[in-house]
């Protein structure tokens, strides 16, 4: 797995609004080469970008997510809620965020946001598309989830990708799920890592990435630790 040192989250999520277009365009913008974004499923299973299970945070619409047909939700305004200049953004599709990687030249960290009891699906849904529709100019994605069941349906539909297990913390379990589903990647969050913590990661052959660093000081004393990857808001501020 070769990433550059810092990654665009959900896009470039603190100068535009997540897991849009306007957001991936914007990380190009600031010298991003790969991003991070959520992807769920419509209720006809079309891949969709976002976050949340519902839309009301992100979006003028509310309720569930899988609730909606994708011809319903690439209606809805995802970016009145970020700035008035974002007014109309659309929720963009899985398909539509491959297009635009391809004309940006960015690769993909593309996490699988199950809603709850679509794990399996998701995964699959996903790991299909991406499989099929990748381009080869871009590098291979990265699948990444904090659900396991997504992760196993996505090897077994994409072995070729690589897969990063999700987490919090480091739990005893961490190492066993690594293997169990295939990862090559552990992608945690930064607040209750340690350096031990890293050094284990990395003596167990992993590379280690951290979401969501947003300050330089703290970006800087996690690559001392050894960290590969920053996953960032702002990725102006570490670049």
């Amino acid at each position: 797995m070769n990433l550059p040192r810092i990654m665009g989250h959900r896009g470039a999520a603190g100068h535009a609004p997540e897991n849009t277009l306007a957001a991936l365009r914007m990380a190009a913008q600031l010298g991003v080469r790969w991003v991070e974004f959520d992807v769920h499923l419509s209720a006809d299973r079309t891949p969709i970008l976002i976050h949340d299970d519902t839309l009301d945070r992100t979006t003028d619409g509310e309720g569930a997510v899988d609730a909606q047909t994708a011809d319903r939700l690439v209606t809805l305004d995802a970016g009145s809620w970020f700035s008035d200049s974002f007014f109309d953004e659309p929720v963009p599709t899985l398909e539509q965020a491959i297009q635009l990687l391809a004309s940006l030249g960015l690769g993909a960290n593309v996490e699988i946001k199950p809603s709850p009891g679509h794990e399996l699906e998701t995964g699959s849904v996903v790991a299909r598309l991406l499989r099929e529709q990748w381009p080869s100019t871009l590098p291979p994605p990265i699948l990444s989830s904090f659900k396991t069941e997504a992760l196993a349906a996505a090897r077994n539909v994409a072995p070729q990708f690589d897969r990063a297990l999700l987490v919090h913390k480091l739990t005893r379990a961490w190492g066993q799920q690594m293997r169990d589903f295939g990862c090559t990647a552990l992608h945690c969050a930064h607040r209750r890592l340690s350096a031990s913590d890293v050094e284990q990661v990395r003596r167990a052959g992993y590379q280690l990435n951290v979401f969501t660093v947003n300050d330089r000081s703290l970006g800087d004393r996690l690559f001392t630790w050894g960290v590969g990857t920053l996953i960032s808001d702002y990725p102006d501020r570490l670049l």
